[in-house]
C-alpha cells in the first residue's frame, strides 16, 4: 500500500483524502466530521448521534427517508452513518459505475437536510429502543459502564446515545445550531476509495462541497484523568452468567508507547492462542468468549478484557486476569512469542484492508483524528519496533493497582462490591 493516498487541502479547509485501488469494483466515499459526544453540553447529550440519525431523513432535493435511500438499494449499494467521542461519520459504498451517485447524495445530506419536525418526534423513539438494545446487550452495556468508570460524569465518560430525557428534549433548533457550528470545512475529512480517477473525485468532491461553511467550530474540552484508587462498578442483572470488564487506562494515539499497548493486547487475548483465552477458556473452560481490546483516541486510552463467566466463578476469573497482567510486569516476553503477535497484527489488518470501505475508513480517520495518515506498511514498521522492554514498561506503568477498573454485570448486591474490592487491592 506504499504511496497509496493522496491528501488534498482546499483553500476553504476541506480535506480531500482519495485512495485509488484498480483492482476492485467498488468505491466507497467517507465524509467524516470532528465532533462526537465529547463535544456536547449537558442538556444536550446524545445530539451529535440524533443528528447523525436525522441526516438520512430528506434534504431538499431528497425531501424523505426513502427519496435518500431507494437510489442507493436500487444499485445494490450500502449506506450507513456512525458516531463516535470524537467523530461522527456518514458512508456509501457502490459499484464504480455509480461513484458520482454515492458523492451526491452523501454531500447532500451533509449540507442539505432539512431536519423536518414531524421525522424528530418519530426519531427519538427509534434512539430511544436503540438505547434498550444497548442495555439489553451485556457485552455493550459492560462498555458503556466501563467508559462512565474511566471518565465519570464528563462528556467522555457520557453515553454516545444520550439518555432517555436529553434525546426526548432535543429541538429541531438545538440540531440546527449544534451543525452550524460544527459540519464546517476545517473540521470535515472527505475521503474516497476504490476504483476511482483521481482527479476527477477530487474535482467533483471541491464542487459538491463549494457550499460548506468555513466558519471555526467549537473545540471539545479537555479530558481531564485523574484515579487514585481502583474503579469498581457493580450492576444487578439477572442472566445465565455474569459480564467481567478488567483492565488499565493507557495511552493516547500521539503517546510513543501507544503501538506497545497493541501489541499487548494481542498477546493477551487478541488471539485463540493467546494468554488469556488459553488460560481462562482453555485450562480452565469457564469462558465462551474471552479477549482483551486496546481502545487510543486523541485524549485517553485503555485496555481492558471483557469475558462472560459462571457466576460462582467470577472471582477466579477477575484473579486470572489480574495475574496474566502481572506476569508482563514481572517477567519479559520471549522474541517468539512477541514475533507471534505482531506477525498477527500485521496479517489481520492487511487482510481488513481488502475492502474500499476499510481503505477510506482507515485513511480518513487518520487525518481526522491525528492530522498525519500512515500507510500500513509505515505502521507496520512502529508495530515491528516493539521491544520486550518496551512491553515490560508499558506494563508496569499501566498494571498499577490505582489504575485498575472494573465493572460487574451479574446477580450481585450492594455488598458485592466489598468483596470485588479486596480481590483488586490484594492482586
Amino acid at each position: 500500500m506504499k504511496n497509496s493516498f493522496h491528501k488534498t487541502t482546499l483553500k476553504n479547509g476541506l480535506r480531500i483524502v482519495t485512495a485509488p485501488h484498480q483492482d476492485t469494483r467498488a468505491v466507497a466515499v467517507f465524509v467524516l466530521v470532528g465532533t462526537g459526544s465529547k463535544y456536547e453540553i449537558r442538556g444536550l447529550q446524545g445530539i451529535s448521534h440524533f443528528l447523525e440519525h436525522m441526516f438520512f431523513k430528506g434534504t431538499a432535493k431528497r425531501p424523505s427517508a426513502i427519496a435518500v435511500t431507494e437510489p442507493i438499494d436500487q444499485v445494490g449499494g450500502m449506506f450507513n452513518a456512525f458516531t463516535g467521542t470524537d467523530y461522527t461519520g456518514y458512508f456509501v459504498k457502490v459499484e464504480y459505475e455509480h461513484a458520482d451517485l454515492a458523492l451526491d447524495i452523501v454531500s447532500d445530506i451533509f449540507l442539505n437536510s432539512i431536519l423536518p419536525v414531524k421525522e424528530i418526534a418519530k426519531e427519538k423513539g427509534v434512539v430511544i429502543e436503540e438505547m434498550n438494545i444497548y442495555r439489553d446487550n451485556p457485552m455493550r452495556r459492560a462498555e458503556t459502564l466501563w467508559q462512565s468508570l474511566l471518565y465519570g460524569d464528563t462528556p467522555a465518560g457520557w453515553e454516545i446515545t444520550g439518555t432517555r430525557q436529553t434525546v426526548l428534549g432535543l429541538s429541531r433548533k438545538d440540531l440546527l445550531e449544534y451543525m452550524e457550528s460544527q459540519y464546517v470545512a476545517k473540521n470535515t475529512v472527505v475521503c474516497v476509495a476504490g476504483r476511482i480517477n483521481e482527479k476527477a473525485v477530487i474535482k467533483k468532491v471541491e464542487k459538491l462541497f463549494s457550499g460548506i461553511p468555513e466558519r471555526e467550530f467549537w473545540k471539545k474540552k479537555e479530558v481531564k484523568i485523574s484515579q487514585t484508587r481502583p474503579g469498581i462498578v457493580v450492576e444487578r442483572r439477572i442472566a445465565d452468567q455474569t459480564r467481567v470488564a478488567l483492565g488499565a487506562r493507557g495511552y493516547n494515539l500521539s503517546h510513543p508507547l501507544h503501538y506497545t499497548q497493541e501489541v499487548m493486547a494481542v498477546l493477551l487475548g487478541g488471539m485463540f492462542s493467546s494468554r488469556l483465552f488459553v488460560e481462562v477458556r482453555e485450562k480452565l473452560g469457564i469462558a465462551y468468549d474471552i479477549n482483551t481490546n486496546s481502545d487510543s483516541d486523541p485524549d485517553a486510552g485503555y485496555l481492558m478484557t471483557s469475558a462472560g463467566v459462571p457466576h460462582e466463578r467470577t472471582e477466579q476469573a477477575i484473579a486470572t486476569i489480574l495475574r496474566e497482567y502481572k506476569k508482563l510486569v514481572s517477567k519479559r516476553v520471549s522474541a517468539k512469542e512477541l514475533k507471534k503477535a505482531k506477525d498477527h497484527i500485521k496479517g489481520t489488518s492487511a487482510l481488513g484492508l481488502e475492502a474500499s470501505e476499510a481503505k477510506a475508513s482507515f485513511f480518513g480517520m487518520q487525518e481526522l483524528l491525528e492530522q498525519e495518515i500512515l500507510t500500513l506498511e509505515q505502521i507496520h514498521g512502529k508495530i515491528e519496533k516493539v521491544t520486550p522492554a518496551m512491553l515490560q514498561k508499558a506494563a508496569a506503568e499501566m498494571f498499577v493497582r490505582k489504575n485498575l477498573n472494573l465493572v460487574v454485570l451479574g446477580p450481585y448486591s450492594a455488598k458485592a462490591k466489598k468483596k470485588f474490592e479486596n480481590i483488586l487491592n490484594h492482586s
